[in-house]
């Protein structure tokens, strides 16, 4: 690597084994949460800060550890964490019966390659989408700020330190609490959810519900209020307008209202969802044209300057790997996903057309790899990892990827089997899907740099090391949930509740749409124009408002509002509430002199509320497979359901008040 320090600048102890090596341990806890968060609710989260704090809090046993090298190992974590998001298009494969189970090498290359090819993308993008923009980047932002106050602790005074004890303390009690109703829930003295369904008018039928997840709590305060509002505006668009108006248009008295309500949402309103999710992600490409093109300007000029023999004149922030290492190491993805392309569609119907389905979907890739690469970052920058875009660009991508598939080989399937254009367009996409969540969390990750003055290019090494260590532990994880639980539309596990995969499920329905030309392009229509008037309407807030003292602005960020529409409103509607709570709790503490440290030590929460739930989950998934019992720690039986309903309503709510008023309390004695 050309970026070596010149004389005076210090040695610094940031790219270890050691840190390393507890970047990918770390990796083997939040990557698991994720997978299971995404496949049960469709969301993952930012694990950077947690890992930040585990990290600080490991390596205070060593004298030399530095504020760089705990950046390294929160990078490393995170961008592990963040390969899960492939869950949004790799169980469509199960769905549609073209696996039975996840083949590890053929889910680790899919993973890996398109995760460090994200990677490499990043780099020319982070000049544009970070160094010189003046977008958010929440959790980055917020990771930064974690790192740097638990240096302080250990060179500043008391108060510092005892301020990064506060912020380990406060992840080991959300993740206990969180574990702790998930287990209730288990045990089914609190019920799953609390929903209602009804009729009203002549016919119409909706409802409302909402998950008892204390991880969607959290999720939601991490988000924010502006997306928490357009979430809630996605949910009345759906559940509020188009579900009473569609049940209207098509009555049918045998069915309860649940079935009525839930079956218009499932196979129509979701497409609308579908349409103002591709819209919106559209439109942020468009949006990022410029920025993209400065960023290759300075990427490529800063390899002018290490040719001519200047690379020590590079200040730290300008050191990313190489332009021509970029390049070597895309080449190093390409080649090997060509190879993995012919495998997949050797010795089926597609393998006489191999070579020009290889390079189409190779070119595919290099091409819209790159723009749903600034679509995510951009995203992620604006509203964070955890809300990532990644399934409305999943849409786009599948469109794509299946309408390539049947322009090439649509012959085989008007012989009367889509199943392998489906299956190549399902495995096109998810290698893209790895390209977008790799760039939607490194550019987060990057932000976190740039605050505490990482070196670039040693923090994109440990980028390709957490992607591949993810990589490696997604493929046993779905194996295990798919033996379990299994999936909605293909067989189930052995417990009797499919994980529903939300995106999974849309993502191949799409394809089988497009491959057999009954795709409802009329629906996902007015779902675009829904969110070309959302693009209207955010636009507008934008230009017609001022940023406010406390940096928050009005916008209603158009995305938010199609992944609210197509998502279940037993997903959407807690995150709504976290959103709403955690603007409240920093509005309250806005004013108090330790209103700073109490912010803080809420995200720190509300993070280990997203951990504690997702870990118990994958154990109850051990469990689950172990035992052969569906519900292996059920403790009642079906008629305990009305009271286990009004349990889990006042539980739910008795222990978020109370994890906020500790955290408060917490705060006021750092």
């Amino acid at each position: 690597m050309a970026a070596a320090e010149t004389a005076s600048t210090p040695s610094r102890v940031e790219l270890t084994i050691r840190g390393v090596i507890l970047g990918v341990l770390i990796t083997l806890v939040f990557t698991a949460a994720n997978v299971y968060l995404g496949l049960k609710v469709g969301l993952t989260f930012a694990s950077s800060i947690p890992a930040a704090v585990i990290s600080m809090a490991l390596l205070r046993a060593f004298k030399d550890s530095t504020i760089w090298e705990n950046n390294v190992v929160q990078t490393v974590a995170s961008a592990a964490g963040a390969m899960s998001s492939v869950i949004f298009v790799l169980p469509g494969l199960v769905m549609i019966g073209w696996w039975t189970g996840f083949p590890f090498w053929t889910t680790f290359g899919i993973c890996a390659l398109g995760g460090v090819l994200g990677v490499m993308y990043t780099i020319p993008l982070r000049r544009a989408l970070v160094t010189n923009s003046p977008l958010p980047y929440p959790e980055g932002v917020a990771a930064g700020e974690v790192l740097k106050v638990g240096s302080g602790s250990r060179d500043q005074d008391g108060a510092a330190a005892a301020e990064g004890k506060a912020g380990l303390v406060a992840i080991v009690a959300g993740s206990a609490v969180s574990a702790g109703v998930a287990a209730l829930v288990a045990m089914r003295v609190f019920a799953g959810e609390v929903a209602s369904f009804f009729r009203f008018g002549a016919g119409s039928a909706t409802g409302f519900g909402g998950s008892v997840s204390l991880a969607l709590l959290g999720a939601g305060h991490l988000m924010g209020i502006a997306v928490g509002i357009a979430q809630l505006t996605g949910v009345i668009i759906a559940w509020g307008i188009a579900v009473p108006i569609l049940t209207h248009m098509h009555p049918d008295a045998t069915a309860t209202a649940a079935d009525l309500a839930q079956g218009v949402w499932k196979h129509q309103v979701r497409f609308m969802g579908a349409g103002a999710i591709g819209v919106a992600a559209i439109w942020t490409l468009l949006k990022l044209a410029a920025p993209v093109g400065a960023g290759l300007a300075a990427a490529i000029a800063a390899q002018t300057k290490r040719r001519a023999g200047e690379a020590d004149s590079l200040a730290i922030e300008e050191r990313d790997m190489p332009i021509t290492w970029v390049g070597l190491v895309s080449l190093a993805c390409i080649l090997p996903i060509a190879w993995l392309i012919l495998q997949f569609i050797s010795g089926g119907p597609l393998a006489p057309l191999g070579l020009p389905l290889v390079t189409a979907g190779v070119l595919y890739i290099v091409v819209i790899g790159f723009a749903v690469a600034a679509v995510c970052g951009y995203m992620a920058g604006l509203i964070g990892s955890s809300n990532s875009p990644v399934s409305g660009v999943a849409i786009l991508a599948v469109l794509g990827a299946s309408l390539t598939a049947v322009a090439i080989a649509g012959a085989v399937a008007k012989g009367g089997d889509p199943k392998p254009l489906v299956a190549f367009a399902l495995l096109i996409t998810g290698i893209l899907i790895a390209v977008a969540v790799s760039a939607n969390d490194n550019l987060q990750d990057l932000k976190t740099g740039q605050i505490v003055g990482a070196t670039p290019w040693r923090q994109q090494v440990a980028l390709v090391i957490g992607v591949v260590a993810g990589s490696a532990v997604i493929p046993p994880i779905l194996e295990l949930l798919n033996k379990a639980n299994g999936f909605a539309g293909a067989t189930h596990g052995i417990a009797a509740n499919p994980l529903p995969a939300p995106q999974a499920t849309l993502i191949s329905t799409i394809a089988t749409g497009v491959v057999g030309g009954d795709l409802p392009w009329g629906l996902i229509s007015i779902g675009g124009l829904i969110g070309a008037a959302m693009v209207l309407v955010d636009e507008t807030l934008r230009a017609t408002t001022k940023t406010r003292a406390d940096g928050l602005r009005l916008s209603l960020p158009p995305l938010a509002v199609g992944i609210a529409i197509y998502l279940p409103s037993t997903v959407i509607l807690p995150t709504v509430v976290g959103a709403v709570a955690g603007w409240t709790f920093d509005r309250l503490a806005k004013s108090r002199p330790w209103g700073q440290v109490a912010k803080g030590l809420g995200v720190l929460t509300v993070s280990g509320l997203i951990v504690g739930e997702g870990l118990f989950n994958v154990v109850l998934a051990l469990l689950i497979v172990v035992t052969g019992k569906a519900t292996p720690l059920s403790v009642v039986g079906d008629s305990f359901e009305k009271t286990g309903i009004l349990l889990a309503f006042l539980g739910y709510a008795v222990v978020a008040l109370g994890l906020y008023v500790w955290t408060w309390r917490k705060a006021k004695t750092v």
